[in-house]
């Protein structure tokens, strides 16, 4: 009865741990890409670093298009009334007391200017943060997708040990009866080392992506991760036509954004430059106080003479030297932007193609060959050399499938961060 009770425990303990460890497993980020962009975005430090200077540079536009503070100055005239008195800055024991207000004002048009400036700058800062995001992203989207060619070609090595096993055990019953040589037992036995060898390598790289994408995440290094389930399914072929594609780059990819909103603020830069050909004025208003009450009044304008034409020609030589280089850069990313766009559509189009003819051809095969090289065998009529090669092509036809769907989805990611959005 004791026993008995303890066995009813034991089980209700389980049955209670179960879904315990299943929300355990599920809160651990890395089963979908999904899952770790959002962390991403919400964790990765360098990209909010971005974020935070295109938020300061917004808050530069009310700055740059405001006027100057003002300026008060006070000046006590006859401190000490001719000498019949000591010194004193009491305005109503003094001589006079002027009180002056002056506000600098630019010419007409510059403070617009500068506003419009601290905006298009502002606008490359936000470009330059959603470049910093399409990059951190694809790196995520890159490290899922080797995350899953690591923990399928772990499972698929762990296969071929188990097969290796058994068909060393095989090799070694031959050899026991007299039907095969000691050799074809050590060799099977070297295959077995060898998968494990192998097993423990990528054990070890499975760990260096594992820190990888710890630290995308903001995360300890050693910090537990969900094993990879799935990838992103590769869009239609509808959707990865090149011409709709190099439409879609010009309007949406961060460099670009980011590089013609440098060229409006060299534009302006080169008007503002222009305007500096004219003055700018201070306007100033003074009341004189004597005594206890305000005597008169004066009003000031003041105007800066541009003398300086030489210095002025010289800026205006260089915003548009400015201009100039900005659009030579817009013109070498776009060059850049096409030809990496079409890069990654030749190769996404192999990697499926090649996808496609391992998984309906070359594995189909190479499964067949195996199952005849292992009937033969088992009946005498090959060698072991023969069984091991046909194993191998087992092994090549499915890593060259998991190879593919790797190099698609490292396509996919460069494709979409040149677009700067999901396709």
């Amino acid at each position: 009865m004791t026993q008995f009770l303890q066995t009813a425990a034991l089980a209700t303990l389980l049955l209670l741990s179960a879904p315990t460890r299943a929300l355990a497993d599920e809160a651990l980020p890395g089963a979908s890409v999904e899952s770790l962009l959002a962390l991403a975005k919400a964790n990765n430090p360098d990209y909010a670093s971005m974020r935070f200077e295109a938020q300061a540079a917004t808050e530069r536009i009310a700055s740059a298009g405001a006027l100057m503070d003002p300026k008060l100055r006070i000046e006590w005239m006859d401190i000490t009334k001719a000498g019949s008195q000591n010194a004193t800055l009491w305005p109503s024991d003094v001589g006079s007391t002027q009180y002056t207000l002056m506000q600098d004002l630019p010419w007409f048009g510059k403070r617009d200017l500068k506003k419009n400036i601290a905006a298009q700058e502002a606008q490359a800062s936000q470009g330059k943060a959603q470049g910093s995001w399409t990059e951190l992203a694809a790196k995520v989207k890159t490290t899922h997708a080797q995350r899953y060619y690591l923990h399928h070609t772990r499972q698929l090595t762990q296969e071929l040990l188990d097969l290796s096993t058994r068909l060393a055990q095989l090799a070694q019953v031959r050899y026991a009866g007299g039907l095969a040589m000691q050799q074809e037992a050590i060799r099977a036995q070297l295959e077995q080392t060898a998968l494990q060898t192998e097993l423990v390598a990528l054990q070890g790289e499975s760990r260096q992506f594992d820190a990888r994408l710890n630290a995308l995440l903001a995360r300890p290094s050693n910090a537990a991760l969900a094993a990879p389930e799935r990838l992103r399914p590769v869009p239609a072929a509808a959707k990865l036509d090149a011409d709709a594609l190099m439409t879609r780059v010009q309007y949406s990819n961060p460099q670009l954004f980011t590089e013609a909103s440098r060229i409006k603020s060299a534009e302006l830069g080169r008007d503002l430059s222009l305007k500096n050909r004219y003055p700018d004025f201070t306007l100033s208003i003074t009341p004189t106080q004597m005594e206890s009450r305000i005597s008169e009044w004066s009003l000031m304008l003041e105007v800066n003479i541009p003398l300086q034409q030489a210095s002025r020609r010289a800026e205006e030589r260089e915003a548009q030297a400015m201009l100039s280089a900005a659009q030579s850069r817009r013109t070498a990313t776009a060059n850049q932007v096409a030809s990496e766009l079409t890069e990654g559509l030749a190769g996404l189009d192999a990697a499926q193609r090649t996808e496609q003819l391992a998984k309906s051809s070359l594995l189909p095969q190479a499964e067949l060959t195996f199952q005849a090289a292992l009937a033969g065998y088992e009946n005498g009529k090959l060698d072991f050399a023969t069984l091991l090669d046909a194993q191998r092509q087992v092994r090549q036809a499915k890593q060259a499938q998991l190879k593919a769907q790797l190099e698609a989805q490292m396509r996919l990611a460069e494709i979409e961060k040149l677009l700067g959005e999901e396709l």
